[in-house]
């Protein structure tokens, strides 16, 4: 499989994260949308069992990935630090790949850093067709947040493709269908269009970063890793539960909500016993009819891959986080 880099630029604001996850779910629509449901079926054959035709990452501020998930201890701070404001730096330039790991708190950056993005309640009104007017119940006015990013940002998406299943050729056309119809919540009423700047880029990861000392992977989207095989003492992560509804006319079953599924976070670390630095992703396929996430369609996958690349962390710091775990 091979690992390519979409960049995106918004052209609205968003009224859904554009999550690793979600965005898989979207283009299965897309697909289905343009190839058709037999080919989308194809496609999704041996998901569950270690197969996916593709594996998409979360967006990212261009040039940047996500702080690995350690403890404080890794990082070098002086005494003065603030540490509130280095808690808010998530994002490491690419750049700084090279750096000793101890540094890349330091040389990571905020949202803030980047460009402020803005978070904005937008007051929505149903009208009672009988009295003309809102009213209470159903009825009343409400607001939902979107999320507006600064002018001229660009966000990376990484997906690992399996192009003897779906080239990059429709993979990008499916992304512009995805960004002239908008992604995620409210896409109707005008959030979450963007464009695609380029074409996708192949991706090898540093060879300095990709040594053969690497020895644990950081994951650039939210994944399943439970049952493959990774040190629990040594592996950091943090959680999100997905509580996940169907999209697209899905929508319209009657049962769009799909049961909770747990995840592990964009950043977080896992350590094999032996990296094999060929791999492209790890995690595992959710869903299936054997073990289904949604009553309404029992088929129905959810992605617990993520895309992920190989970093190293030095044999000391990996006693210092053994101790602390243990």
């Amino acid at each position: 499989m091979q690992t390519y880099r979409l960049t995106l630029r918004p052209l609205s604001a968003l009224g859904t994260p554009m999550a690793g996850d979600t965005l898989f779910g979207q283009l299965c629509w897309t697909l289905r949308h343009q190839l058709g449901n037999d080919v989308l079926t194809t496609l999704l054959q041996g998901y569950t069992q270690g197969r996916p035709f593709a594996v998409v990452s979360d967006a990212m501020p261009s040039g940047h990935i996500p702080l690995p998930t350690l403890p404080s201890g890794v990082w070098h701070s002086s005494t003065d630090a603030d540490r509130k404001s280095l808690k808010k730096k998530r994002w490491l330039p690419l750049s700084d790949l090279h750096s000793s790991l101890s540094k890349w708190q330091q040389l990571a950056v905020s949202d803030a850093m980047l460009g402020q993005s803005v978070e904005r309640a937008q007051p929505h009104n149903t009208i009672n067709r009988r009295t003309g007017t809102t009213g209470t119940g159903m009825f009343a006015p409400y607001t939902t947040e979107q999320t507006w990013l600064a002018l001229g940002s660009q966000l990376d998406v990484v997906v690992v493709l399996d192009e003897d299943r779906l080239t990059p050729d429709l993979l990008q056309a499916a992304f512009d269908y995805i960004g002239q119809q908008g992604f995620g919540r409210d896409a109707s009423i005008g959030l979450g269009k963007f464009e695609r700047l380029g074409n996708a880029t192949p991706v090898t990861w540093d060879a300095t970063v990709q040594q053969p000392a690497a020895n644990a992977w950081l994951t650039l989207g939210p994944c399943a890793p439970q049952g493959q095989g990774y040190c629990p003492v040594r592996s950091h992560w943090s959680t999100v539960t997905r509580f996940g509804r169907h999209g697209d006319v899905a929508v319209q079953t009657g049962q769009p909500f799909k049961r909770p599924v747990l995840m592990a976070r964009a950043g977080s670390v896992f350590w094999p016993d032996r990296l094999d630095s060929s791999r492209t992703h790890i995690g595992q396929g959710l869903g299936g009819a054997d073990a289904p996430v949604s009553l309404a369609l029992p088929s129905t996958v959810h992605q617990g891959y993520a895309p992920a690349m190989p970093i190293y962390i030095p044999e000391a710091t990996v006693s210092d986080l053994t101790r602390e775990r243990a």
